[in-house]
């Protein structure tokens, strides 16, 4: 290996490629870069998926060192250089692009190489000195980029998963608190966007709150599925190139330094091309977010106006809403929800179509399925944490506004079909909706019912839950 100031040269089975000098990283991870460069989104981007690739190396070096396929000494340098990038240091030096081709090859070898010349460094030796430590004869021994990217995979998923259910939990929470603020405010429901029948802004948001509280648990079931890896599987799992305990020995240790209660594949060749797994969880992401840009929708419609509109509901103003009309204050963050709803649902298609795209004994496309998966994680957390920050935490109910509408609706007529019939009722909404009058003052005129039972089953107890023995 030659060097000069800035750069220093590594070979591989291409030739020879200069280096930067200061990297940690190496000739195989320089050459993914000069490769793809497509989303603009390195590996470093996403810390979860660091630690999991490095938790995998570790793993791997306790296994061989026990089985005595690494030196106590290397295998040490290893682990301690595994630790330093669980603790977070030399992140910036994964640098490759997360779409890639390879089906993740050159992801494992920016691993392999940052953790050599990490584990050389603590050895005495400086980097690219591999003749002591290798990428690939150490770092990457008993493994194929084909059993530890995927394993690093389900780690890393599971790992971003847990801030994820901890906003989604935190945002229903917010949810529940204007459901019980709420609970006194009548107003009318909707259905099609037509007037339907009374209920109260109360019972609109707990049924938000419960509506995206019930992927936290789909989140902790999906979660579970990616708990089976196929480590030790190598190349297309038939473990080539391994101890007959490795595998065991590698995923126990895994399961250990992760905290996840990890198992290997009942078949190492079948989940070495599997990937329902990142499907169904991708799924459940997109399940959210459905749910979420469907109450975004709402926000929106119910805080609409404000004077022309529903504006049932005030948001709290974030910014100027346009540069030409004064005054005018927009639903930013709903807006921005919203498209992040989009974009997940996109990225599950994507999913989709890369899981159906194995072929044989692997999927080449997993680069792109780990991509949408991690990158839903994140704005799906981000876009949280805003809306009930920035929005729910601030929405105030207007009272009088829906005082209005209900009691200019149409709608509670459906309160009075029992006593009228449906016939009867019938003909009072379409009176009242042609002549401009109220319900309360047609039924009243005609004396269909005196005020007092009137009152009665048009009052708010009445109108919101069963009636009972009461009609």
């Amino acid at each position: 290996m030659t060097r000069n100031m800035n750069t220093r040269i590594e070979h591989d089975l291409l030739g020879d490629l200069p280096v930067p000098a200061d990297a940690w990283y190496g000739i195989q991870t320089q050459r993914a870069l000069d490769n793809f460069s497509i989303t603009g989104v390195p590996i470093s981007h996403f810390p979860d998926f660091v630690r999991a690739l490095a938790m995998v190396k570790k793993a791997a070096a306790m296994a061989n060192r026990d089985l005595g396929a690494l030196s106590p000494h290397k295998a040490e340098a290893i682990m301690g250089a595994c630790d330093d990038i669980i603790a977070g240091h030399l992140h910036d030096q994964f640098v490759v692009d997360l779409i890639q081709g390879g089906a993740g090859t050159s992801t494992n070898m920016n691993a392999n190489e940052v953790i050599a010349n990490l584990a050389l460094s603590k050895l005495g030796h400086s980097r690219g000195e591999y003749h002591h430590l290798h990428p690939n004869d150490d770092v990457n021994r008993s493994q194929s980029t084909n059993d530890a990217y995927p394993t690093a995979v389900c780690l890393a998923v599971q790992f971003a998963a847990e801030p994820l259910e901890q906003v989604i939990t935190d945002l229903r929470k917010s949810l529940e608190k204007k459901g019980r603020q709420f609970s006194d405010v009548v107003k009318m429901g909707r259905t099609q966007l037509q007037d339907a029948v009374p209920m109260t802004l109360g019972q609109e948001f707990e049924a938000f709150a419960v509506n995206l509280g019930e992927d936290i648990e789909r989140l902790h079931e999906a979660s579970r599925l990616l708990c089976e890896v196929n480590l030790g599987g190598t190349a297309i799992g038939t473990g080539i190139n391994t101890h007959p305990r490795y595998q065991a020995l590698a995923v126990n240790y895994l399961a250990e330094i992760s905290g996840k209660p990890l198992v290997s594949a009942s078949n190492l060749v079948e989940a070495s091309s599997d990937m329902g797994a990142f499907v169904l969880f991708s799924g459940i992401l997109k399940r959210f977010a459905v749910k979420l840009g469907k109450m975004c929708n709402d926000l929106r419609l119910l805080s609409s106006g404000p004077r022309t509109g529903l504006g049932e509901i005030l948001l709290p103003p974030m910014q100027p809403g346009s540069s030409i009309m004064p005054g005018k204050v927009n639903p930013v963050i709903p807006e921005a929800v919203n498209q992040t709803a989009y974009q997940v649902i996109a990225s599950d298609l994507a999913v989709t179509l890369a899981a159906e795209a194995g072929q044989l004994q692997l999927n080449a496309m997993e680069p792109l399925i780990v991509y949408n998966l991690l990158n839903s994680m994140k704005m799906l957390g981000s876009a949280c944490s805003m809306l009930d920050e920035r929005c729910i935490k601030g929405i105030r109910a207007n009272t009088e506004q829906c005082a209005r509408h209900l009691d200019n609706s149409i709608g509670i007529i459906t309160a009075l079909v029992p006593r009228l019939g449906y016939a009867n009722a019938t003909r009072i909404a379409s009176k009242a909706l042609n002549s401009g009058s109220t319900v309360r003052d047609l039924v009243l005129e005609e004396g269909l019912l005196d005020a007092d039972e009137l009152d009665r089953l048009l009052s708010p107890r009445a109108m919101l839950a069963p009636a009972g023995d009461e009609l």
